[in-house]
Order: C-alpha cells, then sequence, then structure tokens
C-alpha cells in the first residue's frame, strides 16, 4: 500500500553534511541543557509522598495546585488520578518531615475549601528506592542498546549496527534535553515512552537498511548514495502512513490522556518526529561514510564452489 509514489529520487544524500552539522550541533545542546540544568526527577527517583484523595465531585486540579502553593509546597505535582473525582498529589521528600505529617497537613488545607475530601491512601519512597529506579533505568536503557547493536550486526553488518545506535543515540540525548531544557517532569513513564523510542526508532532505521541491501542486489551500477537515495525516496510512503497513524494515537494521549499521560505522550511525540528525521538523515549518512560497498552484503562466492558437483 503507497500513499504516493515519487517518479524521480531525492537526493537525501547531497545534503548529509549539511544535516549531520545540524543533528551534531541539537545534540550539544541537549547535553548542554541535561549538563547545566539536569533532570527535573519525579519522586519515583528522588524519594517523596504520594497522596490520593477522592471528591464526591469533579474538582479542578489547578485549583487545588494554586491551595497547596499558597500553603508553602511550591515543588507539588497535581493530577488527576483516573476520573475527575480522584486527585493524586506529589511532593518531593523533606528533611525531617515524616509522610504522615505531610499528608495531614494537606487533607487539612484541602478541607479548608471543601470539607467532603477523602483520603484515600498515602505511600512513602524513600531516596535509597529512588537511586535504585535511576540506577536499574540507566541499566534499562544500555542493555537495550547493546541488544539493538548485536540485533543488527547479526542481520546487516557492523557499520549498520555502529549507524543505528548513534541515530537512536541521538533520538534519546535530544529527548533528554528538551526535558532538562524546559524542566519537565522526568518519571517513570517518561522512561519507558523513551525506552519504547529506541526499539521504534530502530525498526524505521531497519526498513531503510533492507531497502539499502536490497538495492545494492537490483541497482548494480549505481553508487553508494544513489543507492541510498532510492532506498529512502522508495520507503517515503510507508513512514508518512506509519508514523502518521502512530502520531494520530500519540497526539489524542497528548491531548486529551490528561497529566497523567502528558509527559509520556510529549516523549513520544519527540521521539517519533526525531526517529523519522534520525533514521533518514543520520543513520543513513554514517552507513555511508564507514564505506558501505556491494561486497560487504552480497554473499562471497567462494573460488571453486560446485566443483565437486561437476561430472
Amino acid at each position: 500500500m503507497e500513499f504516493f509514489r515519487i517518479k524521480h529520487d531525492i537526493p537525501f544524500m547531497r545534503y548529509a553534511r549539511i544535516t549531520t552539522v545540524i543533528s551534531a550541533l541539537m545534540f550539544v545542546v541537549a547535553v548542554g541543557a541535561i549538563a547545566a540544568r539536569g533532570l527535573n526527577l519525579s519522586i519515583e527517583f528522588t524519594g517523596g509522598t504520594l497522596v490520593e484523595v477522592h471528591y464526591p465531585h469533579a474538582v479542578d486540579v489547578q485549583q487545588i495546585r494554586t491551595s497547596l502553593q499558597g500553603s508553602g509546597y511550591h515543588d507539588v505535582t497535581v493530577q488527576n488520578f483516573g476520573t475527575t473525582q480522584d486527585v493524586l498529589i506529589r511532593l518531593p521528600a523533606k528533611r525531617n518531615v515524616s509522610s504522615a505529617t505531610i499528608s495531614d497537613e494537606i487533607i487539612h488545607t484541602l478541607k479548608t475549601q471543601d470539607a467532603n475530601v477523602e483520603l484515600r491512601r498515602v505511600e512513602f519512597v524513600g531516596p535509597q528506592v529512588g537511586q535504585e529506579l535511576y540506577e536499574g533505568g540507566g541499566l534499562a536503557l544500555l542493555l537495550v542498546c547493546l541488544g539493538i547493536m548485536a540485533y543488527l550486526a547479526m542481520r546487516f553488518e557492523w557499520r549498520f549496527s555502529i549507524a543505528a545506535i548513534i541515530a537512536n543515540m541521538h533520538d534519546v540525548v535530544i529527548i533528554l534535553g528538551f526535558f532538562a531544557l524546559f524542566q519537565w517532569e522526568f518519571s517513570l513513564t517518561v522512561l519507558a515512552g523513551v525506552l519504547a523510542i529506541l526499539g521504534y526508532s530502530v525498526n524505521e532505521s531497519v526498513v531503510v537498511f533492507d531497502r539499502i541491501r536490497e538495492n545494492f542486489r537490483k541497482m548494480r551500477k549505481a553508487s553508494v548514495p544513489q543507492v541510498i537515495d532510492n532506498a529512502i525516496t522508495r520507503t517515503m510512503s510507508r513512514t508518512v502512513i506509519t508514523h502518521g497513524m502512530t502520531e494520530l494515537v500519540v497526539l489524542s494521549m497528548l491531548l486529551f490522556g490528561g497529566e497523567t499521560l502528558f509527559y509520556f505522550a510529549l516523549a513520544l511525540t519527540i521521539g517519533i518526529i526525531f526517529g523519522i528525521y534520525s533514521s533518514v538523515l543520520v543513520a543513513s549518512p554514517i552507513v555511508m561514510w564507514l564505506g558501505v560497498s556491494r561486497s560487504n552484503l552480497m554473499p562471497v562466492k567462494k573460488e571453486g564452489e560446485g566443483a565437486d558437483a561437476r561430472p
């Protein structure tokens, strides 16, 4: 199925140096933002108190947030939890203050506005647990990258493996850079979104790499840039359909999923956009510059092969 058909190949590789410079600049800015500002880690990583409350009617979370900030809880996170009547409140850990004391103060503040508010649960995440989650998330990210490298090295060739990992790391760092630059909350759900983007981005790279390998067998007189340009051009229709439909689902979560899914959907949106970009304009030029050729992908015919079969 094709959404459209392009008759002439688009010369992507002609602009490879320009797009690589742009990618390098974005990468440096993202790394600078992470180094200078750091990630705004949620209480799952830093430790803190989680309070769930219930109202007999729909409530305005912004009003609750303003009320709690007026009581001195400036770093509070307030969001609906499942329904407009259930509210989840997250607060960072405070020294020498127990979670029971914090929950009592929260309920007291909320009851001054609405006496019908009901406390459902209180949970405390210690700093040690948060550190373990932080280290576990980093380890998961590393293992995913190693698995992708091994898979691509076995399926294609080591040049493709290196190119795909560089492109994927480009996507991950860009996502983290956005979250660091704008100080969006980085939670476990956002980490799950980053890991999902790793698999999503490598899938796009595999599609392009498959077409490049196929083109080397069909376009025997074409140069390497021409082979890559044709592969990217011929997969553009599929890219538009696949990523367009995925982005529609993600945008629905971003716009209508509430605060619970907002940053998860935001990470996916950034990752999908840059995943397409990196698969076409980061991974493919790297493969070309690493010196991929027809001989790297075509099976080597051994000298004298089939001699034993002759009479």
